[in-house]
């Protein structure tokens, strides 16, 4: 399934300016609609023959004025730290390509520039040279089972 957010972030971006635009048309004809003055008081704060368009339009201006002075803030924030945890990421990348070649050191690794990755060796197939008759190789007793080579259980439990 596509990614949409993309397109539901186009979307609500035209809906805000188609929003904005009705808004601002709203208010233009209310502006021209109410021309009579009025007297606006607020607690012990009198104003008299204000028109009152102002009445409503101000505090509309004013909060969106505000609101796009908090995004254009919040926006340069969002930046700065996009761009510090940028710098940190190349600084660990750094630091740990220095401690990869450090390690390789420690460890006599070749240099991982150099060395390109090994081939499979081919496989080879022994051909024993005598079969006894029952149609295994003639061994010497020596090398009969690997497992005779390996220590008891008892002597590793005992160390």
């Amino acid at each position: 399934m596509p990614d949409l957010s993309h397109l539901w972030q186009r979307f609500v971006l035209a809906t805000a300016l188609v929003f904005g635009l009705l808004l601002g048309v709203a208010a233009t004809i209310f502006g021209y609609s109410n021309t009579a003055p009025v007297k606006v008081g607020f607690a012990v704060f009198h104003i008299g023959s204000v028109p009152l368009w102002t009445v409503a339009i101000v505090p509309l201006v004013a909060v969106l004025v505000a609101g796009t002075l908090f995004h254009w803030w919040n926006s340069l924030h969002h930046f700065t730290e996009h761009m510090r945890h940028r710098r940190r990421v190349h600084e660990l990348e750094l630091e740990v390509s220095t401690l990869r070649a450090h390690l390789d050191k420690l460890l006599d690794m070749p240099d991982r520039s150099e060395t390109k990755p090994a081939t499979k060796p081919s496989v080879v197939e022994v051909v024993p040279d005598e079969l006894e008759p029952n149609g295994t190789p003639d061994e010497p007793e020596s090398a009969a089972t690997p497992a005779a080579t390996l220590p008891a259980k008892g002597a590793e439990k005992s160390a």
